[in-house]
C-alpha cells in the first residue's frame, strides 16, 4: 500500500513541473522625484485691519438742555443735514428776545448819541459850546456806536444757540449706538451718537517689518513711497467668517513713523461701499497678493515636517535619499511651499511620498521592460 502512495505523489509533482507555472517576481518602483527650478509666485499677505468710515464724525451737543426729540435710530442711514436731536429751545429763544431788546436799546442811545454829537457840531462851529463838550458828545457816540455792535454780537450768538439746539447730520452716513433717551439732560462734550460716512471705507491695519525693510532700506524718500504705494496691486477684505467683501480696496496712506513698540507702520486700504454693506468697528483680513520673484518652489508634499524642522529629500548620484534641512514660506495656494534655503537649482528631490522615504533608500530604479 505504501509502494503506491509514493508512485502517487511521484506522478504529482511531475504533472505540477509540467505546467510551466509564472511565480510573480517582485518589482522596485521608483519615487516620484522633480528637478529644483525658481519661478515667479504671488503670495498672499495677511494683515488684521478694523474697518472706520472714511468721514466718521463724533456728535455732541454744543449747549445744555434737555433732549426733547431723537428724530433718528441706531443703523438708520441718513443725509448730510437730516436733523438727529432736538434739545428744548425755550431757554435758548428767551436768550436770543433779551439781546434783540438789548440791541434796540442800544440802537436808541446810539440815535441819541449821534444827535448830539452832531449838535454840538454845529453849536461848536458857532462858538457856541466848548471843545471840551464837542469832544464828550462825540466820545458818547463812539461809545454807543460799541454798545450797538456789542448788543448785535449778542443776538447772533444767541441765534446760534437757538440753532445748536437743533442738532443735525454734518455728513452723510449711518448713525451709530445712541446711548441716550429723551428726557436726558445733556451738556457740551456728551457723546450723543456717531455718523460713520459709509460711502467709502478704511480698513486700518498695520504692516509687518519684513515688509517695512523692503520699503527703507533704499533710503525712500516721502514721494517715493508714494509711488510704491501707488504700484501696490488692489487688495480684498476677507470678513471674520470667511467671506470675502466682493469689491476691491487700494491701499491709500502708510505713516512715516514706525511703532516703537511693535515695530510696524500704520496702513490704510480704502474700499468703496455702494451698498453700505460694511460697518465701522467690524473686523477682518486685508489681503495683499505680493508677488515673489525667482524663488524656488516646491509641493508641500515633498516636505516633511518634524517638529521645528523642515526636510526635503534630496537624491543623490547613486539614487539614494538624503535628509536635507531647508527653511520654508507659506505660499498661500494649500499646494506649495516656497524655499528660501537648503536647496540650490538643479537638486532632484523626491516629490511625492517624502513621508515614506527613510535615509540613505534607494528612490530610483530602472524601468524592467516586460518579456512580449
Amino acid at each position: 500500500m505504501d509502494y503506491f502512495k509514493w508512485i502517487f505523489m511521484i506522478c504529482l509533482v511531475a504533472g505540477l513541473g509540467s505546467c510551466n507555472l509564472d511565480i510573480p517576481v517582485e518589482k522596485n518602483t521608483s519615487f516620484k522625484t522633480m528637478k529644483v527650478g525658481k519661478q515667479d509666485v504671488t503670495v498672499p499677505v495677511k494683515f488684521s485691519a478694523k474697518m472706520k468710515g472714511r468721514t466718521d464724525v463724533l456728535i455732541s451737543p454744543q449747549v445744555s438742555g434737555q433732549l426733547t426729540r431723537i428724530a433718528v435710530s441706531e443703523g438708520q442711514q441718513v443725509a448730510k443735514g437730516t436733523v438727529l436731536f432736538v434739545i428744548d429751545p425755550r431757554n435758548a429763544q428767551l436768550d436770543l428776545e433779551a439781546a434783540e431788546a438789548s440791541l434796540e436799546a442800544a440802537l436808541a442811545a446810539e440815535s441819541s448819541a449821534k444827535l448830539e454829537y452832531e449838535s454840538n457840531q454845529n453849536l461848536f462851529e458857532k462858538n457856541i459850546v466848548s471843545r471840551y463838550m464837542l469832544a464828550d458828545s462825540e466820545n458818547a457816540y463812539k461809545h454807543a456806536m460799541a454798545s450797538v455792535k456789542q448788543a448785535r454780537a449778542t443776538v447772533n450768538r444767541a441765534k446760534v444757540a437757538l440753532g445748536f439746539c437743533t442738532i443735525t447730520a454734518p455728513v452723510a452716513g449711518v448713525i451709530g449706538e445712541i446711548p441716550v433717551r429723551t428726557g436726558n439732560q445733556v451738556s457740551p462734550g456728551m457723546q450723543l451718537t456717531i455718523v460713520s460716512g459709509n460711502s467709502n471705507m478704511d480698513a486700518e491695519f498695520s504692516v509687518t517689518e519684513s515688509l517695512i525693510e523692503q520699503i527703507v532700506q533704499h533710503g525712500m524718500t516721502t514721494a517715493d513711497v508714494d509711488k510704491y504705494i501707488a504700484s501696490l496691486p488692489d487688495v480684498t477684505f476677507v470678513m471674520k467668517n470667511g467671506t470675502e467683501y466682493p469689491h476691491k480696496g487700494r491701499i491709500t496712506s502708510m505713516t512715516g513713523v514706525v511703532n516703537a513698540a511693535t515695530g510696524s507702520l500704520s496702513c490704510k486700504a480704502s474700499f468703496p461701499n455702494p451698498n453700505g454693506h460694511l460697518y465701522s468697528g467690524i473686523q477682518g483680513t486685508v489681503v495683499l497678493p505680493y508677488s515673489e520673484k525667482d524663488v524656488i518652489v516646491v509641493p508641500q508634499n515633498a516636505v516633511v515636517k518634524l517638529q521645528d524642522k523642515s526636510l526635503v529629500y534630496k537624491v543623490k548620484a547613486d539614487s539614494t535619499a538624503t535628509a536635507v534641512d531647508v527653511t520654508v514660506e507659506e505660499v498661500g495656494n494649500g499646494k506649495d511651499y516656497i524655499v528660501t534655503s537648503g536647496l540650490n537649482v538643479g537638486d532632484e528631490i523626491v516629490a511625492t511620498g517624502a513621508n515614506n522615504v527613510q535615509e540613505g533608500q534607494k528612490v530610483l530604479f530602472p524601468e524592467v521592460k516586460s518579456d512580449e
